[in-house]
């Protein structure tokens, strides 16, 4: 449907904010003063040599303002070029100073020591004119009467006509004295191209010029660029950040007339379309119409997105600077309502896109998110430690709040605000606070962040929910065993479906970035629901048991269980599994991360496929791009080998006991997986050193036109 508010024409020619420029016939330079001054302009350009800043021997002139002003210098009526006329604007600076002994014994009676004190002035100006490629520099000689010399006060100006530049240029002028008793004056100007004037008929490099314009075309928009077609032009589309340099977009070197269509979700307020003749020299014309679009705005957010920069470090990525940006720490409770800002005690930042921050915290934990909000309105929010500690937990957030005398008092976050732990609230975290307080001193919390104003700390809440439910299961199960035992009987697998089958995820820890992709792995089975077990979410337990009894341990209650066992191939866990096939054994224990329970698992999975005692208990699966299929051992191939994502059904189904899942719900649930598998698997098949660039190109728009 149309849309009223982008039915702007954006033609490169005459409109009604041009400005119509005075013209100035013939190639001199000249210099005019006003009322009351005398001026002289010396012939030729002289060299740009400010020297260093002198004390003054009395009053003297100084440039105090810079002002300018754009004329069009003609040769003829219609060969024209863009010209600066500056305006200097002089004052009187300094004083005569009084002789010593006219101090002592009175005003001298010689009228000669008078004389000076009624002179006029006179001084040299310097005008300083750099536009790339040019720079030139100019001498005024200006003289003011005796009468118009006060301290302090402004003279009047002299006016320089003119230096040439081009269309669309940066120029930088400055202004000094000969000598210099001042700092010079600076002034940086950028100039109109052929659009903001009206110089159509008499610039002509602006003849050639395409003409465009911006219009909606229902949901898309055209760019319609009317010219003949014999003419070719450059058209460029750009996001001008105002962070780094501008981002190409999209380039053609076309022929005219053309039209093309921008899908309106690519709309961003720092879009912008450059336009130019393909001549030696040519005016590039540059506008950005989408600056205050509602619609690119919303799109801008949409793409915007937060990446985790291990171990704290964090940004906001995103297509165009977001000056209105603001991002605070929040925490977020599993199945409680929303996420709960931590400001205070953790302050609220301004947040510069595409920039590297860091948080204020001690250590991650899955229930901290990070909030970005614009104004008032809440933008952004994401979790960024849950693909890699796994998903949120039931644990007591624990504010400390420190003041003077060594005072302080600890409360814990719930959905109805700050509950003080030794309260008489109705509260979880009022019943349990002296428990809560026992387990802080006993430093069974996690400490999240510290400071001379307070901390904040996670406690686990696992035992209170056991502890508070063990009576009632007690007497629900003495009230109805039997009935229990039957409905176990006859609907175990109902019950096996609610729970979710149990899964355990073997892989080698090749590097950082594979250990996230096997991290959101997991963390999108367990919405399956799978009830998946990771060494990356169980380090804890691996330091206390060791790799080798966690995996006897997992595997043996896995199976018993009905569940799975994962083996996800990579480069290393292959390279692993061929020194195990040739030599019989593992490598010495310490040639293998203390963490890693794929080295220790091998002892008992290649027995079991050397038995055959794997299918049904075992499935393999591999990432595309990270392993060829053929790199798998052959000996592993006796149990189903998948590539993910593209397999993602097929494994998804194995994973699924027999007749528990529609097969609707799985390939949705396949896409879901896939969908969150994608960016960390794009994230691990970048080059080294790419995957800390901030914003990747976007592909080539040809495709999008």
């Amino acid at each position: 449907m149309p849309v009223p508010w982008f039915l702007l024409s954006l033609a490169l020619g005459p409109s009604p904010m041009v400005l119509s420029l005075e013209r100035l016939m013939g190639p001199q330079d000249t210099a005019n003063c006003s009322l009351g001054l005398s001026c002289h302009l010396w012939d030729g350009d002289v060299l740009c040599l400010p020297g260093n800043i002198e004390p003054a021997p009395g009053p003297v002139l100084v440039p105090t303002r810079l002002q300018t002003e754009l004329v069009l210098r003609c040769h003829q009526e219609t060969d024209c070029n863009l010209c600066v006329r500056v305006a200097v604007h002089l004052a009187v600076r300094g004083h005569w100073e009084e002789p010593e002994d006219e101090e002592q014994f009175g005003r001298a009676a010689d009228p000669e020591l008078e004389e000076p004190k009624n002179a006029s002035l006179q001084t040299q100006v310097v005008l300083s004119f750099q536009a790339y490629p040019t720079a030139r520099c100019v001498l005024l000689e200006v003289q003011v009467p005796a009468a118009l010399v006060q301290p302090g006060q402004s003279v009047g100006s002299v006016t320089f006509d003119c230096f040439e530049a081009a269309l669309g240029a940066e120029v930088q002028i400055w202004s000094y004295t000969q000598p210099r008793y001042q700092k010079e004056l600076n002034f940086i100007q950028q100039l109109p191209d052929c659009r903001g004037l009206e110089v159509q008929d008499s610039i002509q490099s602006c003849w050639a010029l395409p003409w465009l314009n911006v219009s909606a075309d229902g949901e898309d928009v055209q760019l319609v660029l009317d010219v003949s077609e014999e003419q070719h032009f450059g058209l460029s589309l750009y996001w001008n950040q105002v962070q780094g340099p501008t981002k190409p977009w999209w380039h053609r070197n076309l022929t005219g007339p053309q039209t093309i269509t921008l899908n309106h979700t690519d709309l961003v307020p720092c879009l912008c379309i450059q336009v130019w003749p393909l001549e030696p020299d040519s005016v590039r014309t540059s506008i950005c119409p989408f600056k205050n679009d509602t619609r690119a705005h919303r799109n801008l957010w949409r793409a915007a997105r937060l990446q985790l920069l291990p171990p704290r470090g964090w940004r906001l990525v995103a297509p165009c600077s977001l000056p209105a940006a603001e991002a605070a720490l929040c925490w977020q409770a599993p199945g409680r309502g929303s996420c709960q800002p931590l400001v205070p005690p953790l302050p609220r930042e301004n947040v510069t896109v595409n920039e590297a921050l860091e948080f204020p915290l001690l250590e991650g934990h899955p229930n901290l998110c990070v909030q970005v909000s614009s104004g008032e309105k809440l933008q952004l929010q994401e979790c960024l430690w849950s693909d890699s500690l796994g998903p949120l937990k039931d644990d007591m957030l624990l504010v400390e709040t420190r003041g003077p005398q060594d005072n302080r008092s600890i409360c814990a976050l719930e959905p109805s605000g700050c509950t003080p732990l030794l309260s008489r609230a109705s509260t979880r975290a009022a019943r349990l606070g002296e428990q809560l307080l026992q387990d802080l001193q006993s430093g069974q919390c996690l400490q999240l962040w510290d400071n001379d104003l307070g901390a904040l700390w996670a406690c686990p809440m696992d035992k209170y929910i056991h502890q508070r439910w063990a009576l009632v299961w007690l007497a629900c199960l003495l009230f109805a065993a039997v009935l229990f035992l039957l409905l176990l009987l006859k609907k175990d697998h109902v019950k096996a479906a609610a729970r979710g089958r149990a899964a355990l995820l073997l892989y080698s820890a090749d590097d950082a970035g594979f250990e996230r992709l096997v991290g959101t792995l997991a963390s999108a089975l367990c919405q399956l629901p799978l009830r998946v077990a990771v060494d990356l979410w169980s380090r804890r337990e691996l330091s206390a048991q060791g790799s080798l009894a966690w995996f006897h341990a997992q595997r043996l209650q896995i199976l018993q269980e009905g569940g799975m066992v994962i083996l996800l191939f990579s480069p290393g866990a292959v390279a692993l599994c061929q020194e195990w096939l040739q030599d019989g054994t593992s490598a010495a224990p310490g040639a293998h991360r203390p963490h890693d329970a794929f080295a220790a698992s091998l002892s008992c999975v290649l027995p079991d496929f050397l038995q055959g005692r794997a299918p049904g208990r075992y499935i393999g699966a591999y990432f595309e791009g990270l392993l060829h299929p053929d790199a798998v051992p052959a000996l592993f191939r006796a149990v189903p080998v998948l590539a993910l994502p593209s397999q993602l059904p097929d494994f998804l189904r194995t994973l699924q006991e027999p007749g528990a899942a529609r097969p609707g719900w799985l390939l949705n649930r396949a896409e879901r997986v896939s969908r969150a598998l994608q960016p960390a698997l794009d994230s691990c098949l970048l080059p080294p050193g790419a995957q800390e660039t901030g914003l990747e190109m976007a592909p080539e728009a040809g495709d999008r036109t």
